[in-house]
């Protein structure tokens, strides 16, 4: 359900910036809004687990997650873009708790051996929702009442109406959203869940900073920043890019956004998890990430559908990044999970920071292609981590 309405974000794009008259940098505020609740609440949601447990965790996420989707009904009725805003970040608040509270648990609740196999696996219905949500909320969201020339024929009042009846097309996809994590919230408070309990030799962490001091935590801080950068980049802008090099119609765009790079994304989770049973995990991740930088090459430079299959393949294989990082930054961490998980959660800021670089280098070469240069980087920076950065050393906490 969280990766239903992440996805739902590059079909937000296009539309609220036709609705508000927006440019590129402007519109990917829409990403902004949502990642920087990752740097603002990870920190929490890590004390909250901590005092409260996984179960206390988990309904408070879903509690924000529907009071923000309940929020786009007022948003859309004022006709303000920075309410939009507003509303996504209480829901992103919710993911984030979410975020902090479901990876370690999955990752704990097990052999530790299977811990990233696991993780994968959990997240590859992550890759479904990357599906589906483009394909469904295009035909709902993006229902153009006038076309341009129309619009361009109005005065300016009428030209207003026209748009803030577009921009309410939200208010039915995200009431039903928030009945629906509503009613998981109540479940989750029904049901039984298994607590994890703490090994008493390994006493009780001291502080995030303690846990910083973990080098491969660190490192895996640093892959997942520019890791949720490069994906958000690629998904959110995806419609606008492929509109762009193939000059097809925005719900065309969507379902190459929907069937091409979410069940591109969905299917390469599945054969990851298959692969990690023969290969390493951190080996898996440096070949993939080499094969996401050279398929940013036609992405950047090419025109047409093969830019578009190069991002397609791009969303192939980084699917198993996330689950991979993250599972690979807390190996280890003892009486430091919580706080290491709450540190790579915060690091999901990267989705706030990476894409206003794209938009501005769009912006400013006037070409959305040239701004693939910033996922090129992220990339190589992800194969530094798989390469080295995960290896966990001995005596690798810092003193002092």
């Amino acid at each position: 359900m969280w990766g239903f309405v992440h996805n739902l974000d590059p079909i937000l794009i296009p539309h609220l910036k036709r609705s508000f008259s927006l440019n590129n940098l402007q519109s990917s505020l829409v990403d902004s809004s949502v990642f920087i609740a990752y740097l603002l609440m990870a920190i929490p949601a890590g004390i909250l687990v901590k005092n409260y447990g996984y179960k206390s965790g988990i309904i408070t996420g879903l509690l924000l997650f529907a009071l923000g989707s309940f929020l786009f009904i007022p948003a859309a009725d004022t006709g303000q873009y920075l309410f939009f805003l507003g509303a996504l970040f209480i829901i992103a608040c919710g993911l984030t708790i979410l975020e902090t509270v479901a990876n370690p648990y999955v990752s704990l609740l097990g052999d530790p051996a299977t811990a990233t196999r696991r993780l994968n696996f959990a997240q590859s219905f992550n890759g479904l929702a990357a599906t589906m949500a483009p394909i469904i909320g295009a035909r709902i969201i993006l229902t153009e009442g006038s076309t341009d020339e129309e619009l361009s024929a109005m005065t300016e009042s009428a030209r207003q109406l026209s748009l803030a009846a577009e921009a309410s097309s939200v208010k039915t996809p995200y009431l039903i959203l928030g009945s629906l994590i509503l009613a998981i919230a109540i479940i989750f408070y029904i049901i039984r869940l298994p607590e994890i309990e703490q090994n008493e030799e390994e006493g009780e962490s001291k502080n995030v900073f303690h846990a910083l001091r973990h080098k491969h935590l660190s490192w895996a801080v640093a892959a997942q920043f520019f890791y949720v950068g490069a994906q958000v980049c690629i998904f959110s802008f995806f419609i606008l890019y492929a509109v762009e090099v193939a000059q097809i119609d925005k719900v065309v765009a969507a379902d190459y956004l929907g069937w091409g790079c979410g069940l591109a994304f969905m299917i390469g989770r599945f054969i990851g998890v298959f692969f990690m049973r023969f290969i390493q995990s951190e080996r898996l991740l440096a070949i993939y990430s080499v094969l996401c930088i050279l398929l940013c090459l036609p992405a950047i430079f090419m025109q047409g559908h093969i830019a578009i299959y190069s991002v397609i393949g791009i969303a192939f294989f980084m699917s198993i990044m996330f689950p991979t990082i993250f599972s690979l930054g807390i190996k280890g961490l003892g009486k430091d999970t919580e706080y290491g998980s709450s540190l790579i959660v915060m690091a999901i800021v990267g989705g706030a920071v990476l894409p206003l670089i794209f938009g501005y280098i769009a912006d400013l070469t006037g070409s959305l292609q040239f701004g693939h240069i910033v996922s090129l980087i992220c990339f190589v920076v992800i194969l530094a981590f798989a390469l080295k950065g995960h290896k966990i050393v001995k005596n690798e906490i810092f003193n002092g």
